[in-house]
């Protein structure tokens, strides 16, 4: 992988090798990044030195080394390096490999089977891992660009350890160019904006920045280029977006909380890697409505209609001038006064309703139709509350075995702060009409 390489690796006579392959380290402290892992006292460094490795979930971006570890952890450990992708691989491939680790295992030597996108085996596949894994017939290495957590059996995590590995920073990016450039046995025509958008370009991907690289590094050119010549030649590589992934939740995740921390500026650049992404706008439309509901509510009875009306924009003017609509109710939201009270008492609501069960409302205020439920008491006893002096007749409406709760309790911010007056002005009634004065 394009984050692991070493300044001397290859000689010179293989230089038709593709960059990221002739600089793949020999060592783990070869490794640029990936400290967290790979560290004096992170999880793989404690295994190596206490001898106990265990079966490993490596779960990152692309281009961030993980099948370059798992091909350094067989050498460190003596074991026999297979590796298989999950795009390419059924069961029969799989078979083979396990017999293959059981001979190898009957002549002494171990196996560390590497399988790349191993999220992609479905329930079944996974599952014939585990008597391999138990019986130490195999150390699986899974690699992963989705989350374990929802793409892997439970049983798999239970025997394997998950390790996250980091896209890299600008930093270690530079270093990679920098053993690249040794390599290459030449500077970069670049001058400091270029080199610096270069690193840019490449996302956090040390294999990307290795092909990008390598284009560079062909051109022949007299001076150093510019920041805009380099744009002229290169395009930016595509931001990492899965609409149905990881990405899509966490960045949905980074522009609800940014709604709800009154920050528009930060909702907006969210927003905006959403669309950049490719993410579909009528499903943004969507989710702000959804923020304007629970974490607005009441406090600003207008936010819903906002964005009603800037989801119906969108919908009349289509992309990309619709997306201004959408961008404004994002700034509208961001700056409307917050509460969540009505949500909360909704869902107290609906706890309340469960735990109820079937509790029939008081029959003063039901409906009595007929004679006989006349005769049950239906309708009797109810207070018209428009013939009381000031329109309020604080009977009781729940269940006359329910102890009163207390659901909705507004917040003193926008428009809440005026119903929690009115709130307080019914309850103060209601607790005058109970004592009977």
């Amino acid at each position: 992988m394009a984050d692991l390489f070493n300044s001397g690796a290859e000689a010179k006579d293989n230089g038709h090798r593709p960059l990221a392959d002739r600089l793949r380290p020999q060592r783990l402290s070869d490794v640029i990044g990936q400290q967290k892992v790979l560290g004096p006292q992170a999880p793989l460094t404690v295994m190596l030195s206490s001898g106990s490795l265990s079966s490993l979930i490596f779960w990152g971006p692309p281009g961030v080394g993980k099948t370059t570890i798992a091909r350094l952890l067989a050498d460190e450990t003596d074991l026999h390096f297979v590796q298989i992708s999950a795009i390419f691989s059924g069961v029969p491939e799989l078979r083979k490999v396990f017999e293959a680790a059981k001979i190898r295992r009957q002549n002494g030597q171990g196996t560390l089977l590497f399988v790349d996108e191993i999220h992609r085996f479905n329930k079944a596949q996974q599952d014939g891992f585990l008597p391999h894994m138990e019986d130490g017939t195999i150390l699986l290495v899974g690699a992963t660009t989705e989350n374990p957590s929802f793409e892997l059996n439970a049983a798999v995590m239970s025997r394997a350890q998950v390790l996250v590995l980091e896209r890299l920073t600008l930093v270690e990016l530079e270093l990679l160019a920098q053993r690249a450039e040794q390599e290459l046995e030449r500077t970069l025509s670049l001058d400091g904006s270029a080199r610096e958008a270069l690193l840019e370009m490449a996302d956090g991907d040390g294999r990307a920045l290795l092909n990008l690289i390598e284009q560079v590094a062909a051109w022949k050119v007299e001076d150093p280029l510019d920041k805009a010549a380099l744009a002229g030649r290169l395009m930016r590589r595509a931001a990492q977006y899965d609409k149905g992934g990881d990405a899509h939740y966490n960045l949905i995740s980074a522009l609800h909380k940014s709604v709800r921390g009154s920050d528009p500026d930060a909702a907006l650049y969210w927003f905006a890697r959403m669309l950049e992404g490719g993410e579909d706008p009528r499903y943004l439309a969507r989710r702000i409505t959804r923020m304007a509901v629970e974490d607005i509510g009441l406090a600003d009875p207008q936010a819903q209609a906002v964005c009603l009306q800037s989801w119906e924009t969108f919908e009349r003017l289509g992309s990309p001038e619709g997306e201004l609509a959408l961008a404004q109710a994002v700034t509208y939201l961001s700056l409307a006064p917050k509460s969540n009270a009505g949500y909360v008492a909704y869902k107290g609501a609906r706890r309340a309703a469960k735990s109820t069960g079937s509790e029939p409302p008081p029959k003063h205020i039901l409906n009595a139709p007929t004679k006989m439920m006349k005769e049950q008491g239906y309708g009797s006893g109810y207070a018209y509350d428009h013939d009381a002096e000031d329109g309020f007749s604080g009977q009781n409406y729940f269940p006359e075995t329910m102890e009163r709760p207390v659901l909705y309790e507004p917040v003193e911010r926008g428009f809440e702060r005026d119903l929690k007056k009115r709130l307080d002005y019914f309850s103060k009634l209601r607790a005058k009409r109970d004592s009977g004065s």
